[in-house]
Formats: structure tokens, sequence, C-alpha cells
């Protein structure tokens, strides 16, 4: 279903926070890229809610222990549609405000570089939840283009092992039940404190620590803007909620504001 604006006077509410900001961060998550044909994972057509075999295989318990999880995993990565997804007019949406200068940071639960490719500055991006477009191995840490490993699936491998160590490889994201990087977590937290503007996008605020960073910012006085399809666990701390089609939100947001110049 189609979903459209929220109310006028909620986008000009939102539009004026935006406008007197001086150091915004952004907080996006599965949401901003289901226009972009990535689906989420526990909404009604959720990765996770079609296929509870797919939870699994996120689960770095089974991946270490299951060689046929690794093998399930990697077909999934050779035949995943999201290597044909391309960053949608929410993510262009993003460069126009970074263009004006005040995009402080981007904080990322997406895995898909989208932002990146979209023409977001790397150096702004905060992956916390990692990478799929890279490999890494469990035991060395050896990354290599996500790529060249599907390459090796192609031609016959079906649990591919590190060509350093013979260890066990996965994609360079954060699976269930692995440890968080203490210092990309910490830059997240970091940048929360020091926006005077977070803004939360597509992501339903109930996977920590990295929805922490909406009570942090509030502490520190911060406004508050979070935009969904649906209402979140932190609408409580929000300045202005917008809930209605995540695209036509943000380009409607930071494609109505004028920016000083």
């Amino acid at each position: 279903m189609d979903r459209g604006l929220p109310a006028e006077e909620l986008i000009n509410e939102a539009q004026e926070l935006i406008a007197e900001a001086k150091k915004i961060v952004l907080l996006t998550g599965a949401g901003i890229s289901t226009d972009s044909g990535i689906p989420d994972y526990r909404g009604p057509n959720g990765v996770w809610t079609k296929n509870p075999k797919a939870e699994q295989i996120s689960n770095i318990k089974y991946y270490i222990s299951d060689p046929e999880v690794r093998r399930l995993a990697w077909q999934s990565r050779v035949n995943s549609p999201n290597w044909q997804a391309q960053p949608n007019n929410g993510h262009h949406a993003i460069v126009e405000l970074q263009k004006s200068g005040k995009l402080h940071a981007l904080v990322t639960q997406n895995i898909d570089e989208l932002h990146q490719q979209s023409g977001i500055d790397p150096s702004l991006v905060v992956e916390v939840h990692g990478t799929m477009r890279w490999s890494r191995c469990w035991e060395c840490a050896h990354r290599l283009p996500m790529q060249e490993t599907l390459d090796r699936v192609r031609a016959g491998e079906e649990d591919p092992p590190c060509l350093v160590c013979g260890g066990i490889l996965k994609s360079d994201t954060i699976s269930f039940g692995q440890a968080l990087v203490p210092e990309v977590i910490d830059r997240a937290m970091t940048a929360a404190e020091e926006c005077d503007l977070l803004v939360a996008i597509g992501t339903t605020l109930a996977v920590g620590p990295v929805n922490q960073m909406v009570p942090r910012a509030k502490a520190t006085d911060s406004r508050i803007i979070i935009v969904n399809g649906d209402p979140t666990d932190m609408d409580r701390y929000a300045h202005v909620v917008l809930n209605g089609g995540i695209t036509p939100i943000l380009q409607t947001l930071f494609g109505g504001v004028e920016f000083p110049t």
C-alpha cells in the first residue's frame, strides 16, 4: 500500500527544525531502502517473515557450527536481488541535505551501502551492522570485496574458505549473536551527543544499542524528528513524528527547505 504525506503542519514544523539546525545527524534503518527493492526483516513482506530459515542463516551460532547453514547462506548471497538495488529518491534527498553542509554524520543500520552509492561522503557514514559488499574471515579477519568471494561460489565452491588461513568466511556484517564493534557504536553515540538535530528514518528504533542514540540526543537538548511508516518505540522522545511514505517525506523535507547560503 502506498503511503502519503503526513499533515502539512507537521511537515512545516520539521522543515523549520531542519532550517534552524547547524549539525544534523541521521539514523537510518531498513525502511529507507524498501523503495530500492530491498525488503525489511520483520515487516509483512520481510525476509524473516517469508522465510524463517533465513533468520537462522543470520545467527552466528548456527553459521559457524553448521556447514549446511553456510552453504545456504552463500547461495542466498549469490542469488540476492539486493545486488541490483539502486539508491532511491529518499537516498538522493539526503544528498541535498549534505550539500547544505549541515550533515554531521549518517549512522545506518543498513548493510547495502546505498547511501555511499547515492553520493554521501563515506567519511560521514557510520555502518553499525557492517556491509554486505565485503567478505571477512571469521578467524584471521582478512577482508575481500564480496563479489570476488561470490565468484568462487559461482565456480563451484559451496563453502569457500579463507584464502589466507583456511578459516570460515562470512559477509562482513554483524550477525545475531555477534558482538558489535565498540568503536563504531562509540562513534554513533558521540555523533548523537554532538548534533543539534537527530532525524531517525525508516527504523522501528527497537534494536539496541543504536536506538539509544535517540534518548542520548534528547539528553543533550537536541531536537528529534522521527520519520517512519508506522509508530516507533521512541516516538515519546520526538519533537515531530512523521508517519507515511518515507521517500516522499524525505523529498519534501530536504527538497523543501531553504538552506542559508
